[in-house]
């Protein structure tokens, strides 16, 4: 049988998967399962490869790591030490990147239907705003006017994995059109709002380069429009996220020096035609820094055949990686165990809650499988643990690090009595 391919930090040793040098199956004896496995190097290389790419063809770059895709505070620090700024969605995402040594310049926030509270704590906090209406804008100043603001522009091109997941276009409730943006940058250059950026972000999980031109040409063109009818110039314009990684096995990686050499040159000459200065070139990785990062390891308590199926049950469910359900996504499997062992037998992978759209993955093909084998789902480090959850009342997992050759627990398993711990219980009266 031909040796499966794996990539970094994957590794085959006689038939037993290793993650970045250490056994998975000691890792799931230690700490049992579902247990998601995250690796300090592979993040750390991700971040530096999109860097320097990105440096190769423009010298002002910052990235934003997009916070939601995974919060885990060492995932955050980590990033932080590697001199990353981040993009956050919420109140709670702002409080955990200024506890992990954010400061408030390198923090942006990036919400919708924001309430009022959140913008007075934001405003408080000095967070940079990007605001996604002119009610949030109008709100926004009420409370003060910050040094800067920045406008999520809708470019009316959309791209992503899944429709969830398209940002713009004409169906998307994010950013605002063109003629609205220039209204934005008015209100705020009147209400004496100093510096500004402008921002848009297309979507997730994008393997093309091209959809990334086409939106970037756009966005140029609006900041040139705004530059000269408003009369302002930008310090940062913001292309956004959503640079993909391979999850089917015949998907490409997006080609960071193509990406580089096509985007970053363009946004290079087009800023200096539209004599825009020289504002920083911002991206928002989340998915990219940290998918390939992670995995998840499970444990098969349950082998069941039906008259039409073979079922492989397993202690992750919906609630532990809820992707393949919302979004129909596909996570490779490994049998962590029987790496050596041939692809057999067409089964369903499924977890233990009680909806019949829990399956981890229908149909896959893998080697036969007994109870008690250990299963490693694969880039599980993006919308893993972030999207879990406690339904069927069932504890959250823990999260194990590899730093240095050796493993760290950086979120404990939640107990039973976690189940608990916000709620007020009232008797009878």
């Amino acid at each position: 049988m031909a040796k499966r391919k794996l990539r970094e930090p994957l590794e085959d040793r006689k038939g037993n998967l290793y993650f970045d040098g250490i056994s998975v199956k000691a890792l799931a004896e230690k700490y049992d399962t579902p247990l998601y496995v995250l690796s300090e190097k592979r993040i750390r290389d991700n971040y530096n490869r999109l860097h320097t790419a990105l440096l190769n063809n423009y010298k002002y770059v910052r990235i934003y790591y997009a916070a939601k895709a995974n919060t885990n505070l060492t995932v955050l620090k980590i990033l932080e030490s590697e001199g990353a700024y981040l993009d956050t969605v919420s109140p709670g995402e702002v409080f955990m990147g200024l506890s992990c040594g954010f400061t408030p310049d390198r923090l942006m926030f990036t919400g919708t239907s924001v309430r009022n509270d959140e913008l007075k704590m934001l405003a408080d906090a000095n967070i940079t705003v990007n605001v996604d209406s002119i009610s949030e804008l109008e709100r926004l100043l009420k409370f003060a006017v910050p040094p800067i603001v920045s406008v999520r522009v809708n470019p009316e091109v959309g791209a992503g994995h899944h429709s969830h997941c398209i940002t713009a276009g004409p169906e998307s409730k994010f950013g605002l059109w063109e003629d609205e943006t220039i209204q934005a940058f008015a209100i705020a250059q009147r209400a004496r709002v100093e510096r500004f950026g402008i921002h848009m972000h297309i979507g997730s999980g994008i393997l093309e380069v091209e959809p990334y031109v086409l939106a970037v040409e756009k966005l140029l063109k609006i900041a040139k429009r705004v530059h000269d009818e408003v009369g302002i110039s930008f310090e940062f314009i913001d292309i956004g996220g959503g640079i993909g990684v391979p999850y089917q096995p015949e998907d490409q990686e997006l080609d960071l020096a193509e990406f580089s050499s096509k985007v970053v040159t363009l946004f290079k000459n087009k800023v200096k035609d539209y004599g825009l200065g020289k504002p920083f070139l911002c991206v928002e990785p989340g998915r990219f820094l940290v998918c390939d990062a992670s995995i998840l390891l499970t444990t098969v308590n349950t082998v069941k055949t039906t008259p039409s199926r073979k079922f492989i049950g397993v202690d992750a469910g919906f609630n532990t990686l809820a992707r393949p359900m919302m979004y129909g996504s596909y996570h490779p499997i490994l049998v962590a165990n029987k790496l050596d062992k041939a692809d057999k037998e067409t089964c369903d992978v499924v977890g233990p809650i009680c909806e019949s759209g829990d399956a981890l993955a229908k149909e896959r093909k893998l080697p036969k499988i007994e109870e008690g084998d250990l299963l490693a789902i694969l880039n599980a480090g993006a919308y893993g643990f972030s999207m879990s959850s406690q339904y069927n009342s069932r504890p959250r997992a823990a999260e194990v690090m590899i730093r240095q050759g050796k493993d760290v627990l950086v979120r404990k398993r939640e107990e039973l009595g976690d189940l608990m711990a916000s709620q007020r219980m009232l008797g009878e009266q």
